[in-house]
């Protein structure tokens, strides 16, 4: 036994990294991976694209290193970003700021994915993050059937401030080198413009992402509406959350709008077929050029319908300095590039009665903001909106459905050059205010109307389900009734579920005191913090300042000095 050495037993380390590894929450080391991740696939796209084209052009002005380039400066040009082409033939450079908004797409959705994804722990399975209910994950699968009782032992989801500084981070660090690379190109990428229009883009699509993985929540919408004034943030979104309703005209107005352009884009190069037929087969002599301008045009698709739906609206757009095309009148510059899309563009001189038919495509936009307005005037199982509150949230829509086309005209136009070509499409400040000048003027009267005929409509049905909630009422079944507590500045509102059979008395008293008792009470969870619920099962929702001598009655408990 004298020469046995003691030794001490010593645990692997890598066996205790391996654990913590494996039991490690996911936080912004994975949204930086997310967000390179997704520069990375939309730069491979754009490099595969033009790649093949220079394999199939028969005279490639350059090598794989000028394609390459070429790649890169599309990229950042997909991004809103305007380029400079330096070899023209007076020597100046010329800018390049007409980005075609399909490509703007692929960003925009890898990031959208990236950060959706960022904020998944990885275990697939989950309460919905941030709601503090049971229900699927974003982002993630739906727990099975059979594990509806199981309690999710997965590590917690990843905060959204950690996944959206993760992707941002991410995709601009992939972003800055490929700007530096695109700079030794026939195509350079404006510095200006590179520096704000990659993280805006970076920042907002990431910012909806991590929003839609959150259950979009009313939270970050509210804190945002507090610098507004009081009468202003109740008239966008106290008491029946008239913001989303008035959101969801909006896009459905602008929607019609671009898609009416669309039409009208389509039957006018229907009508000057031959015309945008030449121009397609003048450009270039080889099926590999070809197919290129047939991909430079699909792309512009969008930009062109945006430029007819602004056309429609009035002010139409400028083709060249000092050269407008609108339906009144038509001056388009003289020499302008032999594209097929341009084809389309009117003829010089006065507008036509056939021209002045594309007044049609506003009117109808109008009217789809109008019916969106009034059917969510209706759509509640309480009272209705009153006119005044139908109206207003009628002029909401048309505020914010000019605000999208305004941003949608932005993008969509641009510079190809400098003098005559220095700017190209709608003027954004033009088409927002004939945007809100017309939906304005048709939507208010048509969801007052529309308001008043489906109230008219639904008034027996609304009183006979009205004499079956009262009764059901009376017989003590489950409710969910409201009840209103005063905090400092504003409301804040206080639900509870009875159980079968018990408390009709409160029930009757929280009925009373509902939410639409009064029309000024906020709505439930546009004020809550992110993700932030309660752990007691009687509750979803608490008021942060309660006074303490005011007493509260809640079924099931005896009221004392606060809640």
């Amino acid at each position: 036994m004298a020469g046995v050495m003691q030794t001490t037993a010593r645990p692997n380390p890598f066996a205790a990294l391996r654990t913590r590894w494996r039991d490690r929450s996911p936080g912004l080391a994975a949204g930086l991976l997310g967000g390179a991740v997704a520069a990375v696939l939309g730069l491979a796209s754009c490099a595969a694209l033009v790649t093949l084209l220079w394999i199939s052009s028969p005279y490639p002005d350059s090598g794989p290193d000028g394609a390459l380039h070429v790649a890169a400066a599309l990229w950042v040009l997909a991004h809103g970003a305007e380029l400079v082409r330096a070899d023209t033939l007076s020597g100046t450079p010329a800018p390049v700021g007409v980005a075609p908004l399909l490509l703007l797409l692929l960003p925009v959705w890898l990031l959208h994915r990236a950060a959706r994804d960022a904020t998944d722990p990885g275990d697939g399975v989950g309460v919905a993050v941030g709601s503090g209910r049971p229900g699927p994950k974003a982002g993630a699968g739906v727990r099975p059937a059979w594990m509806e009782g199981v309690p999710d032992a997965g590590p917690p989801p990843v905060s959204a401030r950690n996944a959206w500084t993760g992707v941002v981070l991410g995709y601009l660090a992939v972003a800055a080198p490929v700007v530096l690379y695109a700079q030794g190109g026939a195509l350079r990428p404006s510095w200006w413009w590179a520096a704000v229009c990659l993280p805006l883009v970076a920042m907002g699509a990431a910012g909806a992402g991590v929003w839609t993985a959150f259950g979009r929540p009313g939270g970050p919408v509210g804190r945002v509406l507090r610098v507004l004034p009081r009468k202003l943030r109740e008239l966008m979104v106290e008491p029946d959350a008239r913001l989303g309703a008035a959101t969801r005209a909006a896009g459905a107005g602008a929607a019609v709008l671009v898609g009416g352009g669309a039409l009208l884009l389509a039957v006018s190069l229907v009508w000057h077929g031959t015309t945008a037929a030449d121009a397609f087969l003048r450009l270039t002599d080889n099926w590999s050029g070809r197919f290129a301008v047939l991909l430079l045009c699909l792309a512009l698709v969008p930009n062109a319908a945006v430029w007819a739906a602004v056309y429609a609206l009035g002010p139409g757009f400028v083709l060249g300095t000092g050269h407008v095309v609108a339906p009144f009148s038509s001056a388009p510059a003289s020499q302008l590039p032999p594209l097929p899309l341009l084809a389309a563009v009117p003829e010089a001189g006065p507008g036509t009665p056939l021209q002045w038919a594309a007044g049609a495509v506003p009117l109808a936009a109008g009217a789809v903001v109008g019916w969106f307005t009034a059917r969510a005037a209706t759509a509640g199982a309480g009272a209705a909106w009153s006119w005044r509150r139908t109206a207003g949230a009628a002029l909401v829509a048309a505020v914010l459905c000019a605000g999208l086309v305004a941003l949608l005209a932005a993008f969509a136009g641009g510079s190809l050059g400098n003098g005559a070509l220095a700017r190209f499409g709608p003027v954004w400040w033009q088409a927002g205010g004939a945007t809100l000048a017309w939906v304005a003027v048709v939507a208010v009267p048509v969801a007052v109307g529309a308001r008043a005929w489906r109230c008219r409509g639904a008034a027996a049905p609304r009183a006979v389900e009205k004499g079956g909630a009262d009764e059901g009422a009376e017989e003590g079944r489950g409710a969910w009734p409201w009840t209103r507590l005063p905090s400092a500045g504003r409301w804040r509102w206080l639900w509870w579920r009875r159980d079968a059979g018990s408390g009709a008395q409160a029930g009757k008293r929280g009925g009373s005191a509902g939410r639409g008792a009064d029309g000024k009470g906020m709505p439930f969870g546009l004020y809550d913090d992110e993700g932030e619920a309660g752990d007691g099962a009687a509750y979803d929702f608490l008021p942060v300042d309660v006074p303490v001598d005011m007493p509260v009655d809640v079924p099931g408990e005896r009221s004392g000095g606060g809640v």
